[in-house]
């Protein structure tokens, strides 16, 4: 019996299987991406803006540092799209209190419903998908998306090591 599932598990790492799960993720981001990108469409936008309205929506107050190490684009891609997202009053900059070079961005008001509208449609779409798939399911997507990650991203969603409580003389 030991053997049976032992060969079980491993049909997943079958070439065809691994390129089906390459395919569902082609397909499951193109449904992910479509209603947005019809939005962003309306108003000159690509998925460029979106990724940054999103996480400047995410962490209020991030800096321009922390926001291209997590896209991981260049100062100039970043400089082009946030410049856009300013100038049309999407986004709000903030000189850092400590550090006057440092710059620090939040939505506005404009800002907070452009990223309701766009992720609304994407919330549903994986709360439905979690719904159907069940508690079990869900808690084997994470490790698989966690598995895809880099380690310095994997860090950022690996809850710290609970800490020891200081006992009081």
């Amino acid at each position: 019996m030991a053997d049976l599932k032992a060969g079980v598990n491993q049909l997943f790492l079958r070439e065809e299987e691994l390129r089906t799960g390459m395919e569902l993720l082609f397909y499951a981001y193109r449904e992910f991406t479509s209603e947005p990108d019809e939005i962003l469409g309306e108003i000159g936008f690509g998925r460029a803006h979106h990724r940054v309205i999103y996480f400047v929506g995410r962490y209020p107050k991030i800096t321009v540092s922390e926001l291209l190490a997590i896209l991981k684009i260049t100062k100039q891609s970043l400089s082009r799209v946030l410049g856009e997202l300013v100038r049309q009053g999407f986004i709000d900059q903030q000189t850092g209190a400590r550090d006057r070079r440092q710059r620090l961005l939040q939505l506005t008001d404009k800002g907070v419903e452009l990223e309701r509208q766009l992720s609304e449609t994407q919330r549903q779409r994986i709360a439905r998908a979690y719904r159907m798939a069940g508690a079990e399911a869900v808690e084997g997507f994470r490790k698989v998306m966690m598995g895809m990650l880099d380690d310095g991203d994997r860090a950022k969603f690996t809850p710290p090591a609970p800490a020891r409580l200081a006992t009081k003389r």
